[in-house]
C-alpha cells in the first residue's frame, strides 16, 4: 500500500513537473503554447467534433493553449496527464471519453460533463468531479478547455493512461 502511494506520488509529481516546465518555454508565436505545437503538433486551425451530428468546429492553437491554461487551473489536481487519479480507470483518453453515458466524446458533450458532472453511467451526480460554472469558466473558455482535452486525447502520448505500473 505504501509502495502504491510512493509510486503515484512519484507519477503525479513527476507529470506536474513536466507540464510545468513546459510552460515556463517561451511562448511562440501569437500565445501559443510550445505543448501545443511540441506534443500535439498542431500550428493551424484544427476541426473538431462539436456534437453527435457531426457538426465540426475549428479551434486555432492559441485556443487550445488557452484550453490548457484552463485544464492548468481546474483539473490537473486529478487529471495528471488525463489520467483520473481518484479513479484511474475513468480517465480522460478517447475511448473512456467514448464509452461514457453520455458520450463525452465532442465538445458540446464535454463541456454538458464539466457543467454537470454525472457518474460514468449517467445516473447521478458525481462530486468527484469539480463543476465548471460559469462564474468560473465562460462558455468560450470551458470550449476551449474541452477542446484541449480532446486534443490531447486523440494525439499526445500516453494521455488518459489508466495504469501506472503498480499492479506488476
Amino acid at each position: 500500500m505504501l509502495y502504491q502511494f510512493i509510486s503515484r506520488f512519484f507519477l503525479v509529481s513527476t507529470a506536474v513537473i513536466f507540464m510545468a516546465a513546459s510552460s515556463c518555454l517561451p511562448a511562440q508565436a501569437g500565445g501559443v503554447e510550445p505543448y501545443i505545437s511540441r506534443y500535439l503538433r498542431v500550428r493551424e486551425p484544427i476541426a473538431l467534433e462539436l456534437d453527435a451530428m457531426g457538426n465540426t468546429r475549428e479551434f486555432s492553437p492559441e485556443e487550445l493553449s488557452d484550453g490548457k491554461r484552463y485544464f492548468e487551473d481546474s483539473c490537473i489536481n486529478c487529471h495528471v496527464g488525463g489520467s483520473t487519479l481518484p479513479n484511474p480507470k475513468q480517465s480522460l483518453a478517447l475511448d473512456t471519453l467514448k464509452g461514457a453515458n453520455p458520450s463525452r466524446n465532442n465538445v458540446n458533450a464535454l463541456v454538458s460533463y464539466m457543467r454537470q458532472p454525472m457518474t460514468y453511467d449517467g445516473s447521478e451526480e458525481t462530486f468527484w468531479c469539480r463543476e465548471i460554472t460559469p462564474n468560473i469558466l465562460s462558455q468560450p473558455q470551458v470550449e476551449n478547455l474541452a477542446a484541449f482535452v480532446l486534443t490531447a486525447a486523440q494525439k499526445a502520448p500516453g494521455w488518459g493512461t489508466d495504469t501506472f505500473g503498480l499492479d506488476e
